[in-house]
């Protein structure tokens, strides 16, 4: 039986990482700016706690691409291939966390590893799976923090609540919605201690005391960059939150109520983080969370009297805290990418979905080999057709579609390797007349130029980019090429009273004047 597991289990983390790996260099089809800038800065500035630009990002994810670049060379696959292993070690993350908790029930490994399957191939966690975005580390932390949280407690070994801390506060050096996870950290320490299991209140307490001091190291280094830089701990959230609405409490409840109808009905309208418009969970698993999501209140309840039942109140716990980051802003809602730290007890939810479901159905068939035999054949073709409709929306649906070319910016990509093409002797200028937070890299250009700057990184080819108040600096003499980022009939007639004898063509969105190309 343990053979048949780890043979299941093994399948599920090849699944996982066909889904996050397969085609990692074409899908998503482009490079958005804001992936951009993270490869760039981790190119050009390694080791930074904190990067202030683009609205602020925390570094521990640059970290890891300057060492896949160190080891893979500088790309698109190297950025991508980050978020892609850390989406995979999350789903093997899920089966360990989801089978501790479960420990004492005889459902433990069938939770465990239908909720690490429904999230190996969720289009939602695949597609942050596969893109620049620090946000993925998210998931991976809290999932991996709770487990060894977990693990000491049923253990009694004091290494595991050491490690839990230091992991946990890894957290707050990845994506800025970790920030609340502080709140689910003392939801579980406060059910931890209510259910005790025959242990002092003293070795509870060195427990704890073990795992908040290896947090407070960890973590010591950013909450001192916070405390100098204190408008950065807050950073883009503030304009983007409820609270900075004309009327908050109706932001909230429009907020809560689209958040809630994501998972079934409506989801992101993104198309970066979502085919646009549906829901974040395939409509049967969908059917199976909300089954699990009742349980589980109807079980947190049972909690005050039982408290056998704390793994239903720590996984809503979990649900509703990480679902507050993107709850409480107003912006773009649903978020998919905000709300990307719930993603874990969604699929737990679904997995006690359909746990009822299975248990129901074996009381109205009889005998018992005919209700495995069937049982079987169900599993096995719902899990076929789900795997199958998951890679549908995803590579193809999604993948292929135009508006998500256009959603990771393709064209700057193709721009950025032709730039790259160029024979280095010519002198080239890109005039970046396009709106966006301004960033130092390269001398406070708007964000867009990002994804251009990057592509030509990779071949050590360098252009000049300007704002368009600077075109009167641009100076070429035997050849060179100016490009326009996006026409604009004033500037381009401006270039062309300077460079009367280029010659003007159109790539994309690009207007190129090539003088002697």
């Amino acid at each position: 039986m343990k053979r048949k597991r780890i043979l299941l289990l093994i399948g599920v983390l090849a699944l996982a990482a066909f889904f996050r790996i397969w085609q990692l260099d074409s899908i998503p089809p482009g490079l958005y700016p804001d992936e951009a800038i993270n490869g760039n800065d981790a190119f050009s500035n390694p080791g930074r706690l904190f990067y202030p630009e683009n609205n602020g990002r925390e570094g521990l994810f640059m970290q890891l691409l300057w060492l896949s670049f160190s080891f893979f060379g500088v790309s698109i696959w190297s950025i991508r291939i980050v978020s892609a292993l850390a989406g995979l070690a999350t789903v093997l993350g899920t089966y360990l966390l989801v089978k501790e908790i479960f420990y004492q029930s005889s459902k433990a490994w069938f939770l465990a590893f239908f909720s690490s399957f429904f999230l190996a191939v969720s289009f939602w966690h695949v597609n942050f799976s596969r893109m620049g975005f620090r946000a993925i580390l998210a998931p991976l932390i809290l999932t991996f923090s709770f487990w060894l949280l977990f693990k000491g407690f049923r253990t009694k070994k004091m290494r595991y609540f050491v490690l839990s801390g230091a992991v946990f506060s890894l957290g707050f050096y990845t994506y800025t919605v970790f920030r609340l996870a502080v709140l689910l950290l003392i939801a579980a320490l406060i059910i931890l201690w209510l259910i005790r299991q025959e242990r002092t209140k003293k070795e509870i307490m060195a427990s704890f005391a073990f795992l908040l001091a290896a947090a407070f190291i960890i973590g010591l280094p950013i909450g001192i960059y916070f405390l100098q830089h204190p408008d950065f701990f807050i950073g883009r959230a503030t304009g983007v939150s409820i609270f900075a609405q004309e009327n908050p409490i109706k932001s909230f409840a429009e907020s809560i109520a689209a958040h809630l109808a994501m998972f079934n009905w409506k989801g992101d309208s993104n198309w970066r983080h979502n085919l646009s418009g549906s829901p974040q969970l395939l409509w049967p698993v969908g059917m199976l969370f909300l089954m699990g999501l009742a349980i589980s209140i109807k079980n947190s309840f049972r909690f005050i009297k039982d408290k056998k039942y704390w793994p239903y109140l720590f996984f809503l716990a979990w649900w509703v805290i990480l679902l507050l980051p993107s709850m409480l802003t107003a912006e773009g809602v649903p978020h998919a990418l905000r709300s990307i730290g719930a993603v874990i007890p969604s699929f737990v939810f679904a997995a006690l979905g359909l746990e009822f479901l299975l248990k129901k159905l074996k009381g109205k068939i009889e005998p018992k080999g005919a209700y495995k035999t069937i049982l079987l054949i169900i599993i096995f073709l719902a899990a076929s057709s789900f795997i199958y409709a998951q890679y549908f929306k995803y590579f193809v649906l999604w993948g292929q579609n135009e508006e998500t070319k256009g959603a990771f910016s393709k064209d700057y990509v193709e721009m950025g390797k032709y730039l790259a093409s160029l024979d280095p002797e010519i002198k080239k200028y890109v005039v970046v007349n396009k709106g966006g937070v301004k960033v130092p890299l390269p001398d406070g250009i708007p964000m867009p130029s990002q994804t251009m700057v990057f592509m030509e990184s990779e071949a050590r080819i360098k252009s000049i980019y300007l704002n368009p108040d600077e075109i009167s600096s641009i100076f070429l003499k035997e050849k060179g090429l100016v490009v326009l980022f996006g026409y604009d009939e004033s500037l381009a007639l401006e270039i062309y009273r300077m460079f009367p004898e280029s010659e003007i063509s159109l790539k994309g969105e690009f207007l190129l004047f090539k003088i002697n190309i």
